[in-house]
């Protein structure tokens, strides 16, 4: 390409499509196939080509920021979802503003109110516990999508993570490992339709499944959220002395602190106990031992949450739409069977 300013022509021309398509692709106004996308912004970034942003915006009249509101920005978690989440709004020419909400009932009411006199283009709510009643707008009034595990009455579009087929299925690989005495180790409410119970209701199905009894003694509460929490947990259940061989973790920090905990108390993951998480985040790879865990599609989540996103901004209107991640089981040396030789 030459040098100079590079204009939307010399773009179309590199990408093979009409200039109409490219301003389409910039200006996000009607739907482009996914190959021509590809194509435009390929252009884009070969040729140097600036989007005047503000111009832009300004004739939209919108302000190019959606705002991302987790309860916690030091998880691993959710900053890897952060970063998914940066990527699918560069290529459509869109900043993320970051937000921390905390936890708890009214965390997303807070992050709801809190972010409008801001002028953001739309809300993504990361959210662990929502109640609808304390939830001020609508997802017509106010463009929102939820990440999260209840949706405030299905008034938000809506990207939940697998949370009962996941947990069934490492529930399930456990018991197909030879346990039989599998403990749950989950959050502290269970009245309430949230992460921690879907995530627990997983865990009973398979069970069921198996023709093995839910005991009360076997489920384990994280009064907090947290690696030490976890690590406290870990030496309740060595400590336990009812033969537990397995644990299905609420999710990797927990499962990880698990482990450590196990090791205080001399006992050995795998060999005594077999330990699973969720979410695998980047930790649980390279973790001692490695980590079991039920994996999310994370990157086909922050491309639904944000095509959501684009058309909630194109049409306030339209019906709340609710999809669940797909999700693979990856097997490592946690839930390894041991070598008897």
């Amino acid at each position: 390409m030459k040098s100079g300013k590079v204009t939307m022509i010399e773009v179309a021309r590199l990408a093979g499509v009409s200039p109409m398509t490219v301003s389409n692709v910039i200006n996000n106004r009607v739907r482009v196939s996914d190959a021509n996308r590809e194509r435009v912004l390929g252009a884009i970034r070969e040729s140097g080509y600036q989007i005047n942003l503000a111009a832009r915006n300004l004739r939209s009249g919108r302000s190019g920021v959606i705002g991302l509101a987790v309860p916690q920005v030091a998880n691993s978690y959710y900053g890897m979802l952060a970063a998914l989440l940066i990527d699918q709004a560069e290529r459509q020419g869109y900043h993320i503003a970051i937000e921390r909400t905390g936890t708890g009932t009214e965390a997303g009411a807070t992050a709801i109110a809190q972010s409008r006199p801001f002028q953001l283009d739309g809300l993504i709510l990361a959210a662990v516990d929502v109640d609808p009643l304390t939830t001020p707008v609508s997802s017509q009034s106010y463009p929102i999508v939820m990440l999260g595990e209840q949706d405030a009455g299905g008034r938000f579009d809506h990207v939940m993570m697998p949370n009962e087929a996941g947990t069934a299925a490492a529930t399930t690989h456990l018991i197909e490992q030879g346990c039989g005495r599998i403990a749950v180790v989950t959050g502290p409410h269970l009245d309430r339709l949230t992460m921690v119970t879907r995530r627990y209701n997983g865990y009973r199905t398979a069970l069921e499944e198996h023709g093995l009894r839910l005991e009360p003694e076997l489920r384990f509460v994280l009064e907090s959220l947290s690696w030490e929490g976890a690590r406290e947990v870990g030496r309740r259940i060595a400590d336990a002395g009812i033969g537990i061989d397995g644990v299905v973790a609420l999710n990797d920090t927990a499962a990880m602190g698990v482990v450590r905990g196990l090791r205080d108390r001399g006992v050995a993951v795998p060999k005594d106990v077999r330990v699973i998480g969720f979410d695998n985040v980047s930790e649980s790879g390279n973790f001692i031992p490695s980590l079991s865990t039920v994996a999310p599609d994370h990157s086909w989540v922050a491309a639904k949450v944000f095509e959501l996103m684009l058309a909630r901004i194109d049409d306030p209107a339209g019906p709340p739409r609710q999809y669940t991640a797909p999700f693979e089981l990856v097997r490592r040396e946690s839930t390894s069977i041991p070598d008897r030789a």
